[in-house]
């Protein structure tokens, strides 16, 4: 990683993972080149994943002249001066290249041979696309994707033996074994978790029903690709294209991506399982006693169409619901024992009919588990499975698995300190767990306030996102404590505080004020407010 502020923040002490989301916050995409040299020796770990720091390293950490690209080249002289003024740092920022004829001239006077129109033409290809998981995929104004999400793709930790993910996913995966039970004795249930999240947004809208001014589309909501692509926002995308391969029951386990606030539950990516069963007459009916099976039906008397057969007959809705939330008692006694109070509360999705929520009582509070219901026959309709009904349901791994290990922040999850890791290796998935804290290390609350211009709308999603890109683990939680409207003028101005705590080490005042202050830059030059001072 080609970048000065990167060395920057290793010199104060920062941890490799925050370095490089601040490295590639400021300096990831093209839009101008600049060169920056930094007049002291680096201070890199020798453990870093990046191959040419540690090149560098074994030449002796030389100060050399290190190349960026700038994403925010208006808000970057702004960084170099906090770094200047923090770290009594040198720190030489050299003007940009200018292209004259076959040369290319710098402010120094050096000279260099410009790249020929055809290798300009592939480097601007290469910038306008983007590469996740082999495939490349052009970018355009719908691309939000930012470096701090890139760099979690791939890292699936639910199938990272004894991470407490894929301890709790082999827990559920031991209870569907064992309760249902298939042709020769043969688990009914399939498995499915590692599907990629890149998916189309029909995948992971038009196929779920989900109406074209729905809010879950919105921009700011989801993580885009592109404006056909996108990291899935629900493990739910992929249920139509497993029905259609003649699946009846599955569990599919993965990571989702959902932009959102910033507390100790809620992060960009977590894990989600999603369980589908599906039911002909002959399966849903056969242990009705009385009239028997003849005189029952799936569906509503009439014509069967595609529009009529979302209606489903009362005592296929009944007999389908009350298998679900018999299996999801089930699942939630299996988890945290036959002790726990669970209550059912109704809701209604854009997709399901009829659906419900599942709560789970802990210290004399409800917390809403998982979400499921009857699926929406036009979705089964579409796959090739018109002639049968399903349940459905869905639940975040991060949640459960924060009570059930009391786990109090759902970083953690994304730690490298063995402190953690090391209490979730055990020879037996079911032995009893219960996470001892780390060192508890003291925060340091930073407020900051601006005013948003007049007639705009602002959304907090867009400065939650900014914080966690540039902030990374350091920042907890981020809370709007105040607003306020000017008389007269009918300005608007709101006060947030960032509470800066990292979860593995202890924050420097230094660091955090460096970091602080590159988020007021960087929010008064991308998202256009002006700072209260």
């Amino acid at each position: 990683m080609r970048c000065a502020l990167w060395n920057c923040l290793r010199m104060t002490g920062s941890d490799e993972q925050h370095a490089r989301m601040i490295a590639r916050h400021w300096l990831g995409n093209a839009w101008r080149k600049r060169n920056v040299r930094i007049d002291r020796p680096m201070s890199c770990s020798a453990n870093t994943n990046d191959k040419e720091l540690r090149l560098q390293m074994q030449r002796g950490c030389t100060p050399t002249y290190i190349s960026g690209v700038s994403q925010c080249a208006g808000a970057l002289p702004q960084v170099f001066s906090s770094c200047r003024r923090f770290l009594g740092t040198r720190i030489e920022e050299r003007s940009p290249l200018v292209v004259e004829g076959g040369t290319t001239s710098r402010g120094d006077g050096v000279k260099q041979t410009s790249e020929s129109e055809e290798g300009n033409e592939e480097r601007q290809k290469h910038v306008n696309t983007l590469e996740l998981f082999g495939q490349t995929y052009v970018q355009d104004e719908w691309t939000n994707i930012p470096a701090t999400v890139v760099d979690k793709l791939g890292r699936n930790l639910h199938n990272q033996k004894h991470h407490p993910l894929w301890l709790l996913k082999e827990r559920i995966k031991d209870y569907f074994y064992r309760e249902f039970i298939g042709r020769c004795h043969k688990p009914l249930f399939s498995v499915h978790d590692t599907i990629l999240p890149v998916v189309t947004t029909q995948q992971n809208f038009d196929s779920l029903l989900v109406p074209p001014d729905h809010p879950s589309r919105h921009h700011g909501d989801s993580y885009y690709v592109n404006a056909k692509h996108m990291l899935r926002a629900h493990t739910s995308a992929h249920q139509r294209e497993l029905v259609s391969t003649g699946l009846d029951a599955f569990l599919l386990i993965g990571d989702v991506y959902r932009r959102d606030t910033v507390d100790r539950s809620h992060f960009p990516v977590f894990h989600q399982v999603e369980g589908m069963r599906l039911f002909s007459s002959q399966q849903l009916f056969a242990s009705v006693t009385g009239s028997g099976p003849a005189g029952l039906d799936l569906f509503e008397a009439g014509t069967r169409t595609p529009s009529k057969q979302e209606s489903h007959s009362l005592e296929a809705a009944h007999l389908v619901a009350s298998n679900l939330q018999h299996t999801l008692k089930g699942l939630v006694h299996f988890l945290f024992g036959t002790s726990v109070e669970t209550r059912w509360v109704p809701c209604t999705f854009p997709f399901t009919h009829p659906s419900f929520e599942l709560e789970i009582k802990f210290d004399n509070a409800w917390l809403e588990v998982l979400g499921c219901g009857v699926t929406e026959q036009k979705i089964l309709h579409a796959a090739g499975a018109g002639d049968r009904v399903a349940w459905a349901f869905g639940l975040g791994l991060e949640r459960l698995a924060m009570v059930l290990f009391a786990i109090p922040d759902i970083r953690l999850f994304w730690s490298n300190d063995a402190r953690f890791s090391e209490q979730f290796k055990v020879d037996d998935i079911h032995q009893p767990i219960r996470f001892k804290p780390l060192s508890p290390y003291p925060p340091l609350i930073n407020d900051m306030s601006f005013w948003i211009p007049s007639g705009e709308s602002f959304d907090d999603r867009d400065f939650y996102e900014l914080v966690r890109t540039i902030a990374g683990n350091m920042v907890q939680e981020v809370k709007l404590i105040d607003e306020y409207t000017q008389p007269g003028s009918g300005r608007h101005s709101r006060c947030y505080r960032l509470v800066y705590r990292h979860a593995e080490r202890t924050l420097t005042k230094a660091e955090v004020d460096l970091v602080h202050r590159a988020i007021g830059d960087a929010v008064e030059t991308q998202l256009g407010v002006q700072g209260r001072g």
